[in-house]
């Protein structure tokens, strides 16, 4: 992406009455286009590189350097952003003990063959809830964000060194043993948030 912001691309921009030619402008305005619906129609980068449009306006452009930035704010603090208002329905237990928020393997609910992605089982002790289905629309690459949580953090044994990778460990050394659940909340907060910024670009 940063290839992307060339000098020609800044010095093209003849709509920039408030100073915002400037390359980190246009960075912020090729994120937002390739953030946008108009990725889809330029989607084949194996063949060739996506050819960014620039804005018609001033106006647009100032737009989708807004929105570019939003985008960056969340997607590189995605662990400072806010938890979305999942629902946790929990068993009776010792929420205290940092084995209640143990995760093994996280897995949507409902069936295998009919999975409810309205909700994630975390363990046998919580299941958070409230899922919306804007937050399964931000895809990266093949999957959707929740959907790489859901891949990665599972405690897996490397058949041929043997050695464990648990993501319970990060949140246990941190002193936070429901940062996975935490996580998933942002997670959620920012793939909603994602979907909405992109809803608001100009057309």
């Amino acid at each position: 992406m940063a290839d992307a912001a060339r000098h020609w691309a800044a010095e093209g921009i003849t709509l920039k009455p408030n100073g915002r030619g400037a390359r980190i402008s246009q960075y912020r305005v090729d994120l937002g286009r390739l953030a946008d619906d108009f990725h889809a129609a330029t989607a084949d980068l194996k063949r060739q590189l996506p050819r960014i449009p620039l804005p018609d306006t001033s106006e647009d452009f100032g737009k989708f350097v807004e929105a570019g930035e939003h985008l960056l704010e969340l997607h590189i603090r995605y662990e400072e952003q806010p938890e979305y208002p999942l629902g946790e329905e929990t068993v009776l237990g010792d929420d205290g003990d940092p084995e209640f928020y143990r995760v093994n393997k996280l897995r949507w609910g409902g069936k295998a063959r009919t999975p409810d992605k309205s909700q994630i089982v975390v363990n046998d002790n919580i299941t958070l809830t409230g899922i919306p289905d804007e937050a399964h629309e931000y895809v990266l690459g093949s999957r959707s964000a929740l959907e790489w949580i859901l891949d990665r953090y599972q405690v897996k044994t490397d058949k041929a060194s043997g050695i464990v990778n648990d993501p319970n460990d990060w949140g246990l050394e941190h002193g936070n043993p429901r940062y996975i659940v935490e996580l998933i909340k942002k997670v959620t907060h920012v793939s909603v948030e994602t979907v909405n910024a992109c809803g608001r670009y100009p057309s």
